[in-house]
């Protein structure tokens, strides 16, 4: 049976954001659908009576909006610098957040195209590309020493003790489900204790894999969350690059594992190496001055921030995401990405190596 709550307050929220947009920004919605994608806002897609279309983004409570404006500003920096993407419609004061109600929305241009989880050659070619002109555009940004510091050592910190403890948690609930029988457990509990398991067993290899990496690697502002499902494609052409996170910098070579070595492209294409090659080739193309030791560590960097996440699986059984059945299946690939890179590290780090010195 459908849920009639949460269908009536989805429908008066899109009420709300209609409204919204007809006071604030002067648009007439026809139509607003929300959209299942999305973990840290609610997302809408507005058709309004004159043809325009709006992509709406709303914030829950307690979000850092001032964090959020200048995540917008990073994204109208790349814009203007010639990076496909969407522009922010301010409202009629000029905000590019309206937080003058309970429900704080940014409005955009909607871009055409759609998502690609596992991208073609020419695919990984462009957003090699335009990761590229990202990190060179954002190189000269303020990072102060302090800033740099603090972010590789805060990334470096990991708590293997803490993640066990987690772990056992998570297993003992799962554990407790199984064991009720009558169809308490299910196949994703099943599947979450084998590889919870697993996990725990590899955590004892963090303290080789970070002396593994070379002491210093290059920090500064980031687009902070690129990977596939934050790139549109139209074809084989690179459309739109969304959601760009607050300006807290980071590692490079973090921001590059990550497209490089994402859990679709390793667990999907055969040649996931040949894959990541293509688009490491075209970022280096597109941004020289990138340190080869950046480039060198992007494979471990992306294993190590893989390995030490138990994101997914934490939220099924201590606090349901959105969309948790996307939570569900991002926790599975991910573990099975860790575990062809744990087998295969000898491999990517040759291919790294060569392409940091070609």
């Amino acid at each position: 049976m459908p849920d009639i709550t949460t269908n009536r307050s989805a429908a008066e929220r899109g009420d709300r954001v209609a409204a919204i947009l007809a006071g604030r920004y002067g648009l007439t919605a026809r139509t607003i659908e929300q959209l299942p994608i999305g973990q840290g806002t609610v997302n809408y897609r507005a058709v309004c009576d004159d043809g325009q279309e709006a992509f709406v983004k709303n914030y829950p409570a307690g979000t850092d909006l001032q964090a959020e404006e200048a995540a917008i500003a990073l994204s109208a920096r790349a814009v203007e610098a010639g990076i496909p993407g969407p522009q922010v419609l301010p409202n009629q004061d000029g905000d590019v957040i309206d937080a003058g109600t309970p429900l704080a929305v940014s409005v955009w241009e909607w871009r055409p195209g759609g998502v690609v989880t596992l991208l073609s050659q020419p695919q990984l070619a462009e957003a090699g590309t335009e990761l590229g002109r990202i990190h060179a555009l954002f190189a000269g940004l303020p990072a102060t020493p302090l800033a740099q510091e603090s972010a590789t050592q805060r990334w470096r910190d990991i708590d293997v003790e803490d993640l066990t403890a987690t772990i056992d948690q998570l297993l003992e609930i799962i554990a407790g489900r199984i064991s009720a029988g009558a169809g308490a457990g299910d196949a994703f509990d099943v599947e979450a204790q084998r590889t919870l398991l697993e996990r725990r067993d590899q955590l004892t290899l963090v303290p080789e894999l970070l002396a593994g990496l070379p002491a210093e690697l290059t920090v500064q502002v980031l687009h902070g969350d690129y990977s596939p499902v934050n790139l549109l494609f139209t074809g084989e052409t690179l459309s739109a690059v969304l959601d760009f996170r607050p300006p807290d910098p980071f590692l490079v070579a973090y921001d590059l594992g990550r497209m490089a070595f994402y859990p679709n492209t390793v667990t999907g294409d055969a040649d996931w190496l040949g894959a990541a090659a293509t688009l490491i080739r075209a970022y280096r193309q597109a941004h020289p001055d990138v340190a080869a030791v950046d480039v060198r560590a992007c494979g471990r960097v992306a294993l190590l921030q893989m390995l030490k996440s138990l994101y997914g699986v934490r939220q099924h059984y201590l606090k349901p995401g959105l969309f948790q059945d996307d939570l569900d299946e991002f926790w599975l690939i991910r573990h099975r990405t860790v575990c062809v890179l744990l087998a295969k590290l000898t491999a990517t780090d040759t291919l790294l190596t060569g392409l940091a010195n070609a």
